[in-house]
């Protein structure tokens, strides 16, 4: 039995899933002063909300994750999602008492509508021409779909790291409409060495001769290059501290982890990293 069939059979699982998909036809303004019209966010939601609607908690995803958070799909089962352990019956997150929403973030891409999308104007993919988005954005989105499903406070919201950041973001623009915020491994602002990391991983993607300025769908590549060296040098910083912080030291099966974790997310599309880069590090600096 390998491991996507345990999951599916264990208790606490919340089994298979099915991602739907919400429109907007409304404009939503966005703070680089563009707006964006009929647009669509794609989500998963586990558990049932009760009918006060008090028991819905949103898992804001980190920048390389998606609206998959728990369980897997019947046409991919080895497709587990990215906080699977957390979220189930009888798990941390008991989605027999809660209702609970993951979402993948506009100009993301993993299904809603970003850089990859059809422009409606031409015809023809965002690319470079998408409305450059923030935090702020995201976080005003995400209410747009709680509103749609009927939320109008969340119990919690919750995340880690980028996700993290947006919690912060609902506590400040939102307050009225969040109960509780767990924010993980998060910071109000940034050093100057992760400011200098994080610029150095933009850097690498945007000097890929494969990113086109963004428009690398036209020409259908992916700066995969750019991609590879931005999560080696931040997956190498990140893993190099935390193994010392352990007393241990660096060694080959480390190194290997690395490897294979960065290459994984380079075969994610890219959407709009770079310049999400630039506007989290503006935000929190």
């Amino acid at each position: 039995m390998d491991s996507s069939e345990q999951i599916l059979n264990k208790a606490g699982s919340v089994g298979a899933v099915v991602p739907q998909r919400a429109h907007f036809a409304e404009p939503l303004a966005l703070k680089c002063g563009r707006s964006i019209a009929d647009y669509e966010l794609v989500y998963e939601t586990y558990g049932t909300l009760n009918a006060a609607g008090s028991n819905a908690v949103l898992v804001c995803h980190a920048l390389n994750a998606s609206h998959h958070v728990a369980g897997t799909y019947a046409d991919d089962p080895n497709n587990i999602g990215w906080w699977d352990n957390m979220i189930g019956p009888g798990k941390p997150l008991d989605t027999n008492r809660f209702f609970v929403v993951g979402v993948n973030n506009l100009g993301g891409c993993q299904g809603s509508t970003g850089p990859q999308s059809i422009n409606p104007q031409t015809g023809k993919p965002w690319g470079g021409d998408f409305p450059v988005v923030t935090v702020e954005d995201w976080v005003n989105a995400q209410a747009r779909l709680a509103d749609h499903l009927g939320i109008r406070q969340f119990a919690a919201v919750m995340g880690g790291s980028l996700g993290a950041i947006q919690c912060l973001q609902w506590t400040i623009a939102w307050p009225e409409r969040t109960r509780h915020a767990l924010v993980i491994a998060c910071t109000p602002n940034l050093s100057a060495q992760n400011i200098a990391f994080n610029e150095i991983a933009r850097q690498a993607i945007l000097t890929d001769p494969d990113f086109h300025g963004g428009d690398f769908y036209a020409h259908n590549v992916m700066p995969r290059r750019g991609l590879r060296v931005a999560r080696i040098g931040s997956s190498s910083v990140r893993y190099e501290l935390g193994v010392f912080a352990q007393g241990q030291a660096l060694s080959a099966a480390h190194g290997h982890f690395i490897h294979v974790y960065v290459d994984k997310q380079t075969r994610r599309p890219v959407s709009q990293l770079p310049q999400v880069l630039k506007n989290v590090l503006e935000t929190l600096t």
